[in-house]
């Protein structure tokens, strides 16, 4: 009787011990716990070699992370780099912050962000040698006289898209610009570095992202999601 007294004993301590089904099964919500400042996390999951990826939107209620939901996606044609260069195809890994949001259509019902509905005359700078590199502009002249590449923040993909603030603070000619989440062309057809869903789940994303959570956005693989996410608490 003493015995199986002890072994129950055993097994209550042992199970109180387990983490819950959702964070055993969940490959990032212990790491989140590192993330200081935020209570909106964007997981984008990808790989080196491979376009294909996912977007899981995780969210802090009281003291613990949630997935609320995942999303295929694809990123830029030469996949994820850890050393992201202007015009190589590659989507950058790392930790950023979320910024304003964009469209040529109007603000959707429900969007809490800053959002610019853009004409003709908005573009991104990705001239590594201009002054304006990495930057919004607004310019009513002929962008060709001021910049040797740009892009145009109407273009048919940015019906809806989300600024990824990758490169700032300082800006590093030649390390990257113009990092959006956009909608797809096509579930298969990757991006020339930007992370692209469907246009509903795209929209799903920017009603469910709130300012005042100041949510962060996560790019890699499943190694390098954990050690940024780690690596966050000494930020």
């Amino acid at each position: 009787m003493r015995n199986m007294l002890i072994s129950g004993l055993c097994m209550i301590l042992f199970t109180t011990m387990l983490p819950s089904s959702s964070e055993a099964a969940d490959p990032y919500v212990s790491g989140l716990s590192y993330v200081k400042d935020s209570r909106q996390v964007v997981v984008v999951e990808g790989g080196t070699k491979t376009t294909k990826a996912s977007v899981r939107l995780y969210e802090k209620t009281g003291s613990k992370w949630q997935l609320k939901r995942i999303s295929p996606a694809v990123t830029g044609r030469s996949g994820l780099s850890f050393t992201k260069k202007e015009g190589d195809g590659a989507t950058p890994t790392g930790l950023y912050s979320i910024g304003r949001m964009f469209g040529y259509a109007p603000k959707p019902d429900g969007v809490r962000t800053s959002y610019t509905v853009t004409n003709r005359f908005h573009y991104w700078v990705d001239d590594p040698a201009s002054a304006d590199y990495n930057k919004w502009m607004y310019d009513r002249g002929n962008p060709s006289f001021k910049w040797q590449s740009f892009e145009r923040l109407n273009h048919e993909l940015y019906k809806y898209a989300v600024v990824v603030r990758y490169n700032e603070n300082p800006v590093v000619k030649g390390a990257g610009s113009a990092i959006f989440l956009h909608r797809w062309r096509t579930g298969s057809t990757p991006t020339a570095g930007c992370i692209a869903l469907s246009e509903s789940h795209l929209l799903v994303l920017m009603k469910w992202l709130d300012p005042a959570k100041t949510p962060k956005i996560v790019i890699g693989t499943p190694d390098s999601i954990r050690a940024d996410l780690v690596k966050s608490a000494r930020q």
